[in-house]
């Protein structure tokens, strides 16, 4: 086992109203602390996800390990090949190298904590998604981050039967 030693020395304090906001309904990410703000130990996102829509698709961290906290509503996750319902005051930890995406439950809203540790700069990733949903730059710029944001996409066949099921 590892241990990572933060290399930062302050707290970090995010105010709500201080916080990014990426999106715009039916899906908003608010960018709360980046790896630059807590010397690489954690960053987190405080995703909303309104009336069962998507909100990241099957992809894995060869890196990081992602933790996702239900603060309300429901949601669905994929973890590996396992489809999970999550709901108000749950966690499901993802490990580095297993596939995931989450979701807003078919007509419910969701609204996630995520906490991806250790923290890479991740905010300009959205940032780039945000320029992707208009139209700024091609979805398939993607492709050419995976590695420098250690988001690698996949497919799942679980996570599609799931999400047409509804």
């Amino acid at each position: 086992m590892s241990l990572i030693v933060p290399g930062f020395d302050d707290s970090v304090v995010v105010r709500s109203t201080d916080a990014e906001v990426i999106g715009r309904a039916p899906t908003t990410v608010r960018l709360l602390a980046d790896g630059s703000s807590t010397g690489g130990a954690l960053s987190t996102q405080r995703v909303t996800l309104a009336d069962g829509a998507n909100g990241a698709t099957p992809h894995r961290h060869s890196r990081s390990a992602e933790l996702f906290y239900l603060l309300d509503g429901t949601a669905r996750l994929l973890s590996g090949d396992q489809v999970v319902t999550a709901e108000k005051g749950d966690v499901v930890i993802v490990p580095p190298g297993l596939d995931h995406a989450f979701a807003a439950a078919p007509g419910a809203d969701a609204d996630i904590l995520i906490v991806i540790t250790p923290g890479v700069e991740r905010f300009e990733y959205f940032r780039h998604l945000e320029r992707i949903a208009y139209g700024l730059v091609p979805p398939e710029s993607l492709l050419d981050v995976q590695e420098l944001y250690d988001t690698h996409f996949t497919t799942s066949e679980n996570w599609n039967r799931a999400r047409s099921r509804g």
